[in-house]
């Protein structure tokens, strides 16, 4: 089994070289197939011939003042508040493209065990981190 690094700005992990930081390589992602990620931790109907191990996905954001005006008004008013479920969704969508890059550059063709996480790191600053387990995955 030949693994690649994963991409850079992550840890150390054992088996992979070190890497500096910075942003992600560039990544294509077609070749994943996203009906193969699951947060089950089996894919009926495909067996998995490799796990490459844990792939992720961290987006740190920040709204914006003038988002946070918009807001307010919303807020006066009740109800959904979209301009933040608009902001959260972006950054659900951006943590989840990220660890398909990931996934992708490790070799897998699929993710299982997806989860997300979410942790407010100061005011205003919120960190949503997408993970699972890269594995390959064939028809049985």
């Amino acid at each position: 089994m030949s693994q690649q690094p994963p991409p850079q700005g992550y840890p150390p992990q054992p088996g992979y070289p070190q890497q500096p930081l910075g942003g992600y390589a560039p990544v294509a992602t077609a070749q994943m197939d996203h009906s193969l990620v699951t947060t089950a931790f089996t894919l009926p109907g495909y067996k998995i011939t490799n796990t490459y191990g844990l792939v992720r996905g961290i987006v740190v954001r920040s709204r914006n003042a003038f988002a946070q005006i918009g807001a307010g008004f919303q807020q006066m008013f009740g109800g959904n508040i979209s301009i933040y479920t608009e902001l959260c969704e972006q950054t659900r969508r951006d943590s989840y493209e990220l660890m398909m890059q990931h996934a992708a550059a490790v070799g897998a063709n699929a993710v299982i065990g997806m989860r997300y996480d979410a942790n407010e790191i100061t005011a205003g600053v919120t960190e949503v981190l997408c993970y699972g387990t890269a594995v390959r995955v064939e028809r049985e």
